[in-house]
C-alpha cells in the first residue's frame, strides 16, 4: 500500500467487507491489483448471479491471497471467475520463509501455497527428524540471521530448535516432489479426541463451500471420555435461519464427504466469526468460551 501511494497511485480501503460494495469500487475506480482472502473469495461466490455479473471487473491485472488456506473449490471457482489472475503466497510474520504460486502454477499443484522461493524449508517430527516428501510434518525454516520473539524468551524458545538453527510458527505441512508447499493446519489447531489427532482445517474448509454457510471455524471442546470432541461454530448466510434443521443439513454434508472422527458432534451459531485484521480466525476466542482453565496456547 505505501508503496502504491509513493508512486503515485491510488489506494482503496475498505473499513469493512462488503462483496458488492468491493465490486463496485474496483468498477468505479479500475482497479488492477487487489489482495484478499479466501473467506472473501467464498463471499463473493455465494452471491446471486445477478450481482456477480452487473460490474466491469476487466481491470483486475492481479488478485493477491495469502493469510489462510484457501479451499480448492473455492479458488478453482475463483479463477473460473476472473480468469488466471490469482496469486497466491504463504509467509510467516516473522520472515522466516516465502513461497508463493501463481494460478498455472497451482492449477498443476492444486491446495498448494506455492513453491519455496526465500528460505531454507525443512519438514520435521516431533522428535526433529526430517521426514519424506509428501509426510506432512511441523514446518521449520533456518535462519539466516538471529531470531526471537521481542519480551518473550518462552514463546522464543519454543519456536526454536534445540541447535538454535532452525524456526517454526507452529504451521503443519509437507513439499510434494515439484518443492511445492502443502498446509495441512497449525500444531496448534489440532486436535486429539479418543487418542486421535484431528486436524480441522478439511473440515472447515468443506462448511465454507456449503451454499447456506458464510464462515465457519472448526475446533476442539472438552469431553469427559474422549478428552476432546470436535465441535464447528458456524455464521450462516444472511437470509438463513439457524435452527435444527440447519445443524442436521450440515453434519450430513459432512458425513457425505468426511471421514467419521472429522465430523463434527455438534454445531454452534454466531452472527460473526472473530478474525484478525490480516483475515485469519481469532480461534482462542472462541475456545475460551468452553475452556475455563485458559491455558490452551492457541491463535
Amino acid at each position: 500500500m505505501n508503496l502504491t501511494i509513493r508512486i503515485g497511485g491510488t489506494v482503496i480501503i475498505m473499513e469493512r467487507f462488503d462483496p458488492v460494495e468491493y465490486l463496485r469500487l474496483v468498477e468505479q475506480y479500475q482497479v488492477t491489483h487487489t489482495q484478499l482472502v479466501p473467506t472473501m473469495f467464498s463471499r463473493m461466490l455465494k452471491m446471486p448471479e445477478a450481482d456477480r455479473t452487473r460490474f466491469d471487473l476487466s481491470s483486475l491485472e492481479i488478485a493477491v491471497h495469502a493469510a489462510a488456506p484457501c479451499p480448492v473449490q473455492v479458488k478453482e471457482q475463483m479463477i473460473e471467475w476472473w480468469g488466471p489472475i490469482i496469486h497466491e503466497y504463504y509467509g510467516a510474520t516473522e520472515g522466516l520463509g516465502f513461497t508463493a504460486c501463481d494460478s498455472e502454477e497451482w492449477l498443476a499443484h492444486k491446495g498448494s501455497v506455492g513453491k519455496v522461493m526465500l528460505g531454507d524449508l525443512h519438514i520435521l517430527d516431533d522428535e526433529m527428524n526430517e521426514l519424506p516428501m509428501g509426510k506432512p510434518g511441523t514446518i521449520w525454516f533456518k535462519t539466516a540471521t538471529p531470531f526471537e520473539y521481542h519480551n518473550d524468551p518462552g514463546k522464543t524458545a519454543e519456536s526454536t530448535s534445540p541447535d538454535g538453527t532452525m524456526t517454526t510458527v507452529g504451521d503443519v505441512g509437507y513439499v510434494d516432489e515439484d518443492n511445492f508447499l502443502y498446509l495441512t493446519d497449525r500444531k496448534t489447531f489440532m486436535i486429539i479426541s479418543g487418542g486421535v489427532n484431528i486436524y480441522p482445517q478439511e473440515t472447515e474448509d468443506l462448511l465454507i463451500t456449503h451454499p447456506k454457510v458464510a464462515d465457519a471455524a472448526v475446533i476442539g471442546v472438552p469431553n469427559e471420555d474422549l478428552g476432546e470432541e470436535v465441535k464447528a461454530i458456524v455464521q450462516p448466510m444472511p437470509d438463513v435461519e439457524a435452527n435444527d434443521e440447519l445443524t442436521e443439513e450440515l453434519l450430513a454434508f459432512c458425513r457425505d464427504h468426511l471421514s467419521r472422527q472429522k465430523v463434527p458432534r455438534s454445531i454452534d451459531y454466531r452472527d460473526e466469526l472473530p478474525r484478525l485484521p490480516t483475515g485469519k480466525l481469532y480461534k482462542r476466542k472462541l475456545r475460551d468460551e468452553f475452556w475455563s482453565d485458559g491455558n490452551q496456547k492457541i491463535v
